[in-house]
């Protein structure tokens, strides 16, 4: 996914409110949408580089979103990405390249499919004799050891309750995907249990009732963000 034009180049000043940063750029200080709902745990740091794009539609508030941040992380600076609305088109980019492994075969993928009692997987895929398949996509952009990933970075309350949904098609005979979408450089995943032990149980339970998980890095930089290759799932059962 390359960005449609260049990103507009800002300081962290402050971000607030979870949807709202404060950024300083060469124009002055501008208050920008930050579409993510997480703890960004290590991403908003003040005096952080961060990169925004410029939206087209002249009716929105905030013309500007928070894309990239130039994160000190373990093992060195390095670009992130912090938009969690993200990762569902890069899956789709990957998948009609054939680059997510699980999914070769499938013809296509239908955004948005409602299951289980409460809950809208992100897809469904078709086209395979073996049925459809649920896929759920996790975005990822936590470190806190050189090169090792983790989610989530906050109590997930809602994520825990998709991995049971999902343990629950497989029990009725059906296939379901958790792939988790890592927005930078890292070289292996796991659960940060000791942040919500809630979802680390309910990981594993999916796992072990069949719900097949694969994580994928990505290739971060002021161009674009694209899936790069899959890394291990490094989570005990």
């Amino acid at each position: 996914m390359q960005f449609a034009a260049p990103l507009l180049t800002g300081r962290l000043v402050q971000r607030y409110k979870r949807f709202l940063a404060d950024i300083d750029t060469d124009d002055g200080r501008v208050t920008v949408h930050c579409p993510n709902p997480g703890a960004m745990l290590g991403l908003n740091t003040p005096g952080a580089r961060v990169l925004l794009s410029r939206s087209t539609n002249p009716a929105r508030k905030l013309p500007l979103t928070w894309e990239l941040v130039e994160a000190d992380l373990p093992g060195g600076v390095q670009w992130v990405g912090i938009n969690t609305m993200r990762p569902n088109a890069l899956l789709a980019e990957a998948f009609q390249a054939g680059a997510i492994a699980p999914l070769v075969g499938y013809d296509a993928l239908k955004p948005e499919v409602r299951y289980a009692e409460a809950s809208r997987v992100d897809f469904l895929a078709s086209g395979t004799e073996a049925g459809p398949c649920h896929v759920e996509v996790k975005n990822c952009h936590l470190m806190r050891r050189a090169g090792l990933a983790e989610f989530p970075d906050c109590k997930a309350a809602r994520s825990a309750r998709h991995m049971r949904d999902l343990a629950q098609v497989v029990a009725e005979g059906g296939r379901a995907l958790v792939v988790i979408v890592v927005q930078m450089q890292a070289e292996a995943f796991d659960v940060a249990r000791d942040i919500d032990p809630a979802f680390d149980r309910a990981f594993r339970d999916a796992r072990a009732a069949g719900v097949a998980v694969h994580a994928y890095r990505c290739a971060v930089g002021p161009a674009g963000v694209t899936i790069a290759e899959e890394i291990p799932v490094v989570t005990p059962p």
